[in-house]
C-alpha cells in the first residue's frame, strides 16, 4: 500500500504538469461509449503508455487515453477505455485511475458500462441507473494492508451509488425526454460470458443486470470519498430461460446504436451539478 500511495501521486504529479485546470468530476466510459471524450472542450489527452504506473487496456472498442477539460461548465477528466480484472490485472491496477483521480482533485466519479440486461423488462439499448451491486468476482480491490491517509479500514458500501446523483441524473433524463430503468448491477471476473443457470441464479439474488467491470471502480472510489453515479447501457439480454448466444462485436453495435442517448443524458446530467 505504501508503494500505491508513491505510484498514485507521481502519476498525478505527471499528469498534473500538463493540465490547464483542476477536474472535479471523473468519468469512466465503458465500451463503445467513449465517444463522449471527444465532447470536451480544450481537451488535454494523454495516452495510458505514457502515464507513471498506468495499466494498459488491450479491449477492443477501448481508446485507452485520459482526456482532461471543460464539458458542459464542469472541469472533467475522462477515461477513454478501462482495465478490467480479466486481463490479467490485479484489482489495484484496476482501480488505479480511480486513485489517481482523486489525487487529482476528483470528487464526483460518473462510473458507465455496457453490459447485459438480466430483468425481463428491460431491452437492448435501455440505459440504466444504477442503484446498487452485488461483487461476484470473487475479489476485493481493498483486499491486504490499509493506508488510512487513502481511506477507511472497513469502508460502508450500503450507500455506493449517491442518491442526489442518482436524483439528477433521472430529472436530466426526463428534462430531455425519455426514462431510464433502475436496478442492480451484478459484477463478475468475465471474460467468458454466463451460462443459462449461472444468469438464473444471479437473477434470483436480485440482480437486474451483469458485467464485467464498474464494482471495483466503485468500491475504491467510496473508499476514497468519492461521490458516484452508475450509468449501464443494456446492450443484449441474458435472460436464463431465453438465453442466446451473445459476441463482444454485438455489445459494441448495440452500444454504439445507444450512444446519442447516452452522451445527451451525461451531458445533461453534468450541467446539472452544482
Amino acid at each position: 500500500m505504501k508503494d500505491m500511495k508513491v505510484h498514485v501521486h507521481e502519476a498525478a504529479k505527471s499528469l498534473q504538469q500538463k493540465l490547464n485546470n483542476e477536474p472535479k468530476v471523473g468519468l469512466i466510459l465503458g465500451s463503445g461509449l467513449g465517444d463522449l471524450a471527444e465532447e470536451i472542450e480544450n481537451p488535454v489527452k494523454t495516452k495510458y503508455e505514457d502515464i507513471p504506473h498506468f495499466p494498459v487496456s488491450t479491449v477492443e472498442g477501448h481508446a485507452g487515453q485520459l482526456v482532461a477539460g471543460s464539458l458542459e461548465g464542469q472541469e472533467v477528466i475522462a477515461m477513454q477505455g478501462r482495465f478490467h480484472y480479466y486481463e490479467g490485472y490485479s484489482m489495484q491496477d484496476v482501480t488505479f485511475p480511480v486513485r489517481v483521480m482523486k489525487e487529482l482533485g476528483v470528487e464526483k466519479l460518473i462510473v458507465t458500462n455496457a453490459c447485459g440486461g438480466m430483468n425481463p423488462s428491460f431491452q437492448p439499448g435501455d440505459l440504466m441507473i444504477i442503484e446498487d451491486h452485488i461483487n461476484m468476482t470473487g475479489d476485493n480491490p481493498l483486499m491486504g494492508p490499509n493506508d488510512e491517509e487513502l481511506g477507511p479500514r472497513f469502508p460502508d458500501m450500503s450507500t455506493a451509488y449517491s442518491k442526489e446523483l442518482r436524483d439528477i441524473c433521472e430529472n436530466a433524463a426526463e428534462s430531455i425526454g425519455f426514462s431510464m430503468q433502475k436496478g442492480v448491477y451484478v459484477g463478475i471476473s468475465g471474460p467468458t460470458f454466463m451460462s443459462a443457470a449461472e444468469l438464473k441464479m444471479l437473477r434470483k439474488l436480485g440482480g437486474d443486470t451483469v458485467g464485467m467491470s464498474t464494482v471495483p471502480e466503485v468500491i475504491v472510489a467510496r473508499h476514497a470519498g468519492i461521490e458516484v453515479l452508475g450509468i449501464s447501457c443494456i446492450t443484449d439480454m441474458a435472460v436464463g430461460e431465453e438465453i442466446e448466444g451473445v459476441s463482444h462485436d454485438e455489445v459494441i453495435e448495440t452500444a454504439t446504436k445507444a450512444k446519442p442517448r447516452f452522451i445527451q443524458l451525461v451531458k445533461q446530467t453534468l450541467s446539472s451539478l452544482a
